[in-house]
């Protein structure tokens, strides 16, 4: 049998494996990534193959492989080849699911095989209690290897053939010798009971794909074929909705606009843990934020801004603040985007710089607002994360080292501790009593680097009001930020068990 006859559609795999079982052939099921195939997937799928007749290993979709944004390393088409020539397997199959657990009931194998090592590892998400259960459920049973030698596909990539620069493969490997992964992992489980309120305007941000199709015969501009229209929540609605996957309960308070509001896509788009208080900007549309993309390469066009960007009225001022001093007690972290639209005025960033327990701020500067939105507004804060850029404007200087600008605005506000994100360059962190850090970039693929610095702004703000070290708080940080960047815009915001094997894969 060649390599290609063994590689099966799903359904049509059902069929055959049936077909087996009723000639009493007795089906062994292994699933997996296999991101690089190696000498211990072979002894396992050898030893998994001697507990019955058939062997059939289903492998993970590309899309739901979540060991980092550089992972897989390998397309599902190729790793499906390289098993498929191994003489101990029999069929092979791609998966549709995230888990195998629908897989198991659709292949329904009589033994179910996982390595040895899923024993005692920890089970970030429960995967292989679901998948015990379900080969239960349906009659089979599970059993693991008894193979002492192991190997790990991350480890082998992450030194052999790793995608990234020389400096971060130096850096990765001097964190894996200065902190255990148990360790990195820790403070994420850490942040899952802290209460943050997130503060800032709301943004629906749409992404309009289209095709150029020449230029129009009247006037000299780009004719373009829309083709389909992709919305997600954005500003102050993704940063909730990143916190909401690191810990159990989130608040927000936002403003949505008097006309063309959209509340209803907005709830719809939020986290079940996040709670919303949802206030008014009249005379005003909910804002958006909408781009003209190019399917074919991804190109962003144009972007066109829907809103008022005036300041918010006085009255709803006022209402503002009042849900600002109810609100800000009662939670340990207050994490401010300041998107500079008009929500946040003099009155309420004084009421946040006064009454919260602990502010996080980001200030951005965006083709709305102009460059008239300086972080310096803010007379105090715990933390600042802001991008080199608007670190630029702040200071009114480009040229020279970037710390030097950094130290200029930490004489200018109250504040101690600074991230500064500087894209491909990585991040680099400010606390005046420990001094600079500089933590490398950890993304390899860049789609669209929006939401980036809202995910980076996020986890760090909880990380650094726990105290965290500042090298975990960049690594955790700008893992953070890779899993954004490799994604379009906030359609997938952060979640704690993703970004936990995310960080695993790159602790290997």
């Amino acid at each position: 049998m060649t390599s290609n006859s063994k590689i099966e559609d799903l359904d049509e795999l059902a069929t055959v494996l049936h077909t087996l079982q009723v000639e009493g052939e007795k089906i062994v099921h292994c699933h997996g990534v296999f991101d690089l195939l190696h000498v211990g997937h072979i002894r396992y799928f050898e030893e998994a193959r001697a507990m019955g007749d058939v062997l059939v290993v289903t492998l993970t979709q590309d899309q739901f492989v979540n060991k980092g944004p550089n992972r897989p390393a390998f397309s599902q088409e190729l790793r499906a080849h390289a098993i498929a020539s191994l003489e101990a397997v029999d069929y092979v199959a791609i998966n549709r699911w995230p888990t195998s657990v629908e897989t198991i009931q659709l292949l329904r194998p009589d033994i179910y095989v996982k390595g040895g090592e899923f024993k005692d590892e920890l089970d970030l998400d429960g995967a292989v209690s679901q998948e015990a259960q379900t080969i239960r459920d349906i009659g089979g049973e599970i059993r693991f290897t008894d193979d002492t030698v192991t190997f790990s596909s991350s480890n082998l990539l992450n030194r052999y053939i790793s995608p990234f620069s020389e400096e971060t493969i130096q850096y990765l490997a001097t964190f894996r010798q200065q902190h255990t992964l148990d360790e990195v992992l820790d403070w994420l489980e850490r942040i899952a009971t802290l209460k943050p309120v997130v503060v800032g305007e709301a943004i629906i941000d749409e992404y309009v794909f289209g095709v150029g199709i020449g230029k129009s015969t009247k006037d000299p501009v780009l004719a373009v074929h829309q083709q389909s229209i992709e919305a997600y929540v954005g500003g102050s609605l993704a940063i909730a909705n990143h916190l909401a996957g690191l810990c159990n309960q989130v608040a927000l308070i936002a403003q949505l606009g008097e006309n063309d509001r959209d509340e209803s896509f907005v709830r719809q788009g939020l986290h079940p843990h996040v709670n919303p208080v949802f206030l008014t900007k009249p005379h005003s549309p909910t804002i958006h934020k909408r781009r003209i993309v190019d399917r074919y390469s991804g190109n962003k066009l144009l972007e066109i801004y829907v809103m008022n960007a005036d300041f918010t009225t006085e009255e709803d001022e006022i209402q503002l603040c009042r849900t600002l001093e109810n609100a800000l007690p009662a939670h340990d972290v207050a994490v401010v985007a300041d998107y500079g639209h008009g929500m946040l005025t003099p009155a309420s960033i004084d009421v946040l710089c006064r009454s919260a327990s602990f502010l996080a701020v980001n200030v951005q500067s965006n083709a709305g607002n102009h460059g008239f939105n300086p972080v310096s507004k803010y007379r105090r804060a715990d933390y600042i994360c802001l991008a080199s850029y608007e670190i630029d404007i702040e200071t009114r200087h480009r040229q020279g080292p970037v710390k030097d600008r950094i130290m200029e605005l930490a004489e200018r506000i109250d504040c101690s501790r600074f991230t500064v994100t500087l894209g491909k360059d990585g991040s680099i962190h400010l606390e005046r009593e420990v001094g600079f850090t500089h933590v490398p970039a950890l993304a390899t693929r860049v789609h669209d680097r929006v939401g980036a610095g809202d995910a980076v702004l996020a986890v760090t703000s909880l990380l650094v009001h726990l105290g965290a070290p500042w090298d975990i708080v960049g690594f955790i940080g700008n893992a953070a930020g890779a899993h954004l960047v490799a994604e379009l815009g906030n359609r997938v915001p952060l979640d704690r068990t993703v970004l936990s094997k995310q960080i695993t894969a790159l602790m290997k």
